[in-house]
Order: C-alpha cells, then structure tokens, then sequence
C-alpha cells in the first residue's frame, strides 16, 4: 500500500457521485446532504424502520416508486414473532404504496439491479450492510441503520461524510478455476477485516474487464468485509449491456479523474492465485486451499446475495455432472431470485443439480443468516459461498463455516472433504 498525490479539483466516482446528487463540489472528508435515488429494506431491519418511521411524525414517503421492501432473510416465515413483522411490513406497503417483494421474490441484493431499480451513476441506501452489491455496476449504495432509512422514507434525502478511496489493481490474468469469489477473499485476507474501514474502494483490472456482471457482484457484495463503505467498479459496456437488458432509467456511468487523489493503493498479482478459504470465525482468516489440510464437511451451501446467481449454478452443475454429492453429507441450494430459479429450471441446471443429491430451499437468504433454513448441527463443519462465517452466523454457535467459490463447495460436495476445484474443470 502506498499514498498518492493527486489534484484538489480530481474527484474518485464515490466523490463524483455524492456532488451530483448534493449540489456542492464534495471532497473526501466533507459531510454533505445528498437526494437519494432509491432506497431498500428488508424484513430483518423493516419493522424498526416503520416504527421509526411513524415516530417521526410522517404522513407519506417521498416517493413510493423509490422505495421498495424485500421479504427474503425469513422467506416464508418460520415463526409467529416473524409473521407479525411481515404482517406489518405488508401493511406498510398498502398505506404508503412503496414496492414489495414478497417471500420468494428473492434476495434484496438480486432483485434491487435484476428489476432494473438502480443503474450507473446513482446514489443507493439499504437496511441492509451488503447494499454496497450494486458498486459492481457503477452504484454508489452503501447499508445504514433502520432509523437513518426511515429519515430517506420521509425526505428523500441523506447525510454523507465522502469517503476516502481505497484503489484495489488486480494485475495478471484470473487462472483457471479460480474465481471471483477467490479474488475478494484474497483482498480481505491481505488488508484484513477492518483495512478498508470507512473508505469507499475501486476496483480495476483486466480480470475485472474479462469476468461477468454476475461475477462482478460477488467482489462489490464483499467489500463491507474488509470495513468499506462503497465497491465501486467503472461502467463498461458489459455493464451497459447488462443495465439496458434490466432497466428503463437512463444510466449516468462514472469514472474516476485519472489525477484523483487515493488514500491507499493496493496491487494484488492473481497469475498465480490458488481457490482461497476462509476459516473460521473471521472472513479474513483466509488461506489458500494448498495450504488448508484435510478438513471433512458434513454440509454446503451454494446461494446467498453473494452466489446465488445463474452463472454460480452453472459452474456447480458443471462439476456435478454425472457424479453424486458424497453419503453424509448435504448440499443446500438457495437462488438468489425467483427469476434465477426459473433460469435454473430452463437450462437444466435444477434437475441436474437435484440429481446429484442437492436439496433445493425458497429463493432468498436461506441458510445464510441461520433464522430458519439449514441450520448446521454441533460441531459440523459447512463449506459455503456465503459473505459471513462468524460464530452463529448460520445458527449455530458450535458449527465451524468455511467460505470459497461455486466451484470449491461443488467439488466438496463429491470427495466430504473442502476440495480443489482446479481437478474437476
């Protein structure tokens, strides 16, 4: 990592952004009060937000078309005390005529660019700290508290402090089976948990370039990992191609000054770079698989808003293909969408994963946050494309999560044992 210079007047795209919507000529370190273009909850945070809300004093949001409600991390509900959060939240939604995903729909962090609500150059908040997602296409979205958005209900509008940028290179090509899972992972096992706290970072590359939007969003849905605020990648035209086929809105791409002024710059060579792991309780506890030892798994969890996507599904039918998820052990899938799911089913790919031994759950968060789905038993190891593997993270204290790729968990799944994908491909 080394500091920059760079021009007063050159901006990075998160200062970029937060001038455009705040009218003022922000700089890193300004507070500024910024219009929001769309705003998230889910039904994990809502409740309070409504509350919040209605404590406030507020007769009508904003602009309901600029605010939607995603019911996803307890989809359908798994107890009496949930159901009356949704009941409120659905109630919510006649009164004020804000949009609702109901169970099923999906993950917030899927549906939100995948029904076309956000697009390039747009300021974005969620109840949510994965709402940095949507950086991968040019986004500037960040999580905040459920009182804060209930302040953007009722104004439209939020308080920023600009962060500072963090510059992420990732020099060389990606490998074969190595993937963007294993990009991000290496990143937050480099600078840790909390090297990014409060910067917004960019990320470039010619891996970048050559991967999808899809596997885009897995970095950008990470970087709250590392403490960031903001993942931030430029609109390409694959970016463009993907906006235009999901949205209506006109995109405004934004790009850094090649001047702009960073806090840090990290480069990171992938031409070597093996599958990562990260073991337990910390998402930077991160080891290549060469150097994980024998580590046996009783269950895996493809899905999550990290790599729940059709491109993830793929990559582990691909592995699965004629062959038989080991005796003992659970594979566990959860689309991040209704629409994946649907796309799954089209293309064969759900069948053939079902075939294979997988178990399917209600597109959504699923196992992930450990309210309902999949909970691991007493000291069972999972392997899982999820963002977290904290202690209980997947409601269990006693279990022991490992995070990789699509690719990793698929092969796992085969040998009962955190496996090299690099053998299947």
């Amino acid at each position: 990592m080394v500091k920059t210079t760079g021009s007063e007047r050159s901006q990075t795209i998160s200062e970029k952004i937060l001038s455009s919507h705040s009218g003022k000529a922000a700089k890193a370190g300004d507070i500024v009060v910024a219009d929001l273009d769309y705003l998230i909850g889910q039904d994990d945070t809502s409740g309070i937000a409504i509350d919040s809300f209605k404590k406030l004093g507020a007769k009508k949001v904003f602009d309901p078309s600029k605010i939607a409600i995603i019911v996803d991390h307890s989809s359908p509900s798994p107890n009496e005390g949930v159901s009356a959060i949704h009941k409120k939240i659905r109630e919510f939604h006649k009164e004020t005529g804000i949009k609702l995903y109901d169970i099923g729909c999906g993950i917030c962090h899927q549906i939100t660019p995948e029904q076309g609500h956000v697009v390039p150059g747009d300021l974005v908040i969620g109840a949510d700290s994965h709402t940095c997602t949507y950086g991968a296409i040019n986004v500037f979205s960040t999580g905040i508290g459920s009182t804060d958005l209930a302040a953007g209900w009722a104004s439209g509008k939020l308080w920023f402090k600009v962060p500072e940028t963090m510059r992420v290179n990732y020099n060389g090509d990606l490998p074969k089976g190595v993937f963007s899972k294993d990009l991000i992972l290496k990143l937050i096992g480099d600078i840790t948990a909390d090297g990014a706290t409060y910067l917004a970072l960019e990320i470039y590359g010619q891996a970048i370039s050559d991967m999808s939007v899809d596997a885009r969003f897995t970095i950008s849905n990470m970087a709250i990992e590392c403490g960031a605020k903001a993942g931030l990648m430029e609109a390409d035209k694959k970016v463009l191609d993907w906006v235009k086929a999901h949205s209506k809105k006109k995109p405004n791409p934004i790009s850094a000054d090649q001047d702009a002024k960073y806090a840090k710059i990290v480069n990171i060579d992938i031409s070597k770079l093996e599958p990562q792991i990260a073991k337990p309780h910390t998402v930077d506890n991160v080891v290549p698989i060469s150097k994980l030892g024998d580590v046996p798994v009783q269950q895996g969890l493809i899905g999550t808003c990290t790599n729940g996507r059709l491109e993830d599904f793929r990559i582990a039918a691909k592995i699965l293909k004629g062959k038989k998820v080991k005796d003992g052990v659970r594979l566990i899938l959860a689309p991040a969408s209704k629409q994946i799911l649907l796309d799954m089913i089209k293309e064969g790919i759900y069948q053939s994963l079902l075939e294979a031994g997988a178990v399917a759950v209600t597109p959504g968060c699923g196992p992930c946050v450990g309210t309902h789905n999949g909970v691991p038993s007493d000291g069972e190891n999972v392997i899982s494309t999820a963002n977290r593997n904290f202690k209980g993270r997947m409601g269990n204290t006693k279990a022991f999560i490992y995070l990789g790729s699509p690719a990793t968990v698929a092969a796992s799944m085969i040998e009962g044992k955190i496996a090299d994908p690099r053998k299947y491909l």
